[in-house]
């Protein structure tokens, strides 16, 4: 089968959730089918992506957006329907070449990965279509409302509301739909959203795996650290629970690593808070922890850093944000807090018990062996993208 995919970045390196589950799902599909992949793009590609990406795929297509459409496109949404997203990564342009090539290559199937590049592909009825929604886009904007400030809160209202209409009306255009979990899969809002197919992540437990390694630090959280529901969580971290551990543990020492930090997160550094940015070797960081925290509040999805820090056999502690969509055992694989007092509760008895802690990590890690592995969730996907099913019909759309 020849698959056309779309895809709103350029999938290398792995810094981001969504280029993670992209490049690992495309390598899995690409050893059965003629994988072709378009990509737009908003900033400058790694020197070392292109060379990646096309020892997998027969064809790379990447068409880099220009920023000044990009200005002009943000200005015009104010006055239509469409999310911001969408507008911002749509361009008339760009949409005129993608045509041309998918009327080029003929493909048999086209896999669009989330709402943002829907755009480019959802009026080749022709062609049978699946859109990975991926999360639920309305439900972590509407989560990010109370904690943006008084100038950007309506805007992010209005976001919320403009993504929660194209979630809905975008389901019609495609014969597929997948999503991360079945949390997210509640979340979309449409009187068929049972029809939507859950593709959970995957992580690959042979590059991630338990290694020996010194602990240099007692608590660890890791992520895109320009990403919101991240940036929330940092702060979360070292403002609120951080204060409350060291009633506790007075020498405690948190390590925070990840790409791009942010303002916010690195004012967040002091004697006993590191912020490292960017680590060539995300094992390392991970390695180098007695236990790992990701106190999600905001945001969506099947969190890839539980995934990974699990695969690594870190104990873990989590939100029921956050484990809601990965489904562990509270006790069993991790812990689960429900809010600060828990959170410190739960990191002091990991710190205090090392051989329970180590007992829980490597029940963690059998449970991701088990249960996401990239081979047996992105089977799931071919077998989906091999169906031709037949559109339930379109609604209009002037947005």
């Amino acid at each position: 089968m020849r698959l056309f995919v779309m895809l709103s970045r350029v999938p290398w390196p792995l810094e981001k959730g969504d280029k993670l589950r992209a490049y690992h799902q495309i390598r899995e599909l690409a050893k059965k089918h003629e994988v072709v992949l378009c990509c737009v793009n908003d900033s400058p590609v790694d020197p070392n992506a292109r060379k990646e990406l096309e020892s997998i795929v027969s064809r790379l297509e990447i068409f880099q957006l220009n920023k000044w459409s990009i200005r002009w496109n943000l200005g015009q949404a104010f006055f239509s329907h469409q999310p911001y997203q969408v507008r911002y990564f749509f361009q008339q342009k760009i949409a005129r070449k993608i045509d041309r090539l998918i009327h080029e290559v003929k493909p048999d199937h086209i896999y669009c990965q989330l709402i943002r590049v829907a755009e480019y592909v959802k009026n080749h009825h022709h062609i049978p279509k699946t859109i990975d929604y991926m999360d639920a886009f309305s439900k972590g904007m509407e989560r990010r409302i109370r904690t943006s400030s008084v100038f950007f809160r309506p805007i992010v209202r209005s976001e919320h509301k403009r993504l929660l209409a194209y979630e809905n009306v975008v389901f019609e255009y495609f014969e597929h739909k997948t999503i991360i979990s079945e949390q997210d899969k509640n979340l979309i809002y449409h009187a068929s959203r049972k029809e939507i197919q859950v593709i959970p992540n995957g992580v690959d437990v042979d590059f991630f795996y338990p290694r020996e390694s010194k602990k240099t630090t007692d608590v660890v959280f890791v992520g895109n650290m320009n990403y919101v529901p991240n940036i929330h969580a940092a702060c979360y971290l070292v403002k609120d629970i951080f204060p409350e551990l060291r009633k506790n543990k007075p020498d405690c020492h948190i390590r925070i690593s990840g790409a791009t930090p942010a303002t916010e997160v690195k004012a967040l550094a002091g004697k006993q808070v590191e912020i490292t940015g960017w680590v060539a070797d995300i094992r390392d960081a991970y390695a180098s922890a007695r236990v790992f925290v990701a106190p999600m509040q905001i945001g969506t999805g099947l969190q890839n850093k539980l995934l990974e820090a699990m695969a690594m056999g870190i104990p873990c502690v989590t939100s029921p944000l956050a484990n809601n969509a990965l489904a562990a055992v509270h006790q069993t694989h991790l812990l689960v807090a429900n809010n600060t007092g828990e959170f410190v509760r739960h990191i002091c008895y990991l710190l205090e018990h090392p051989k329970e802690a180590e007992a829980m990590a490597k029940r963690g890690r059998q449970f991701i062996r088990e249960r996401y592995d990239w081979e047996n969730t992105t089977k799931a996907l071919d077998l989906l993208l091999q169906q031709n099913g037949k559109s339930s019909g379109l609604q209009n759309y002037t947005g």
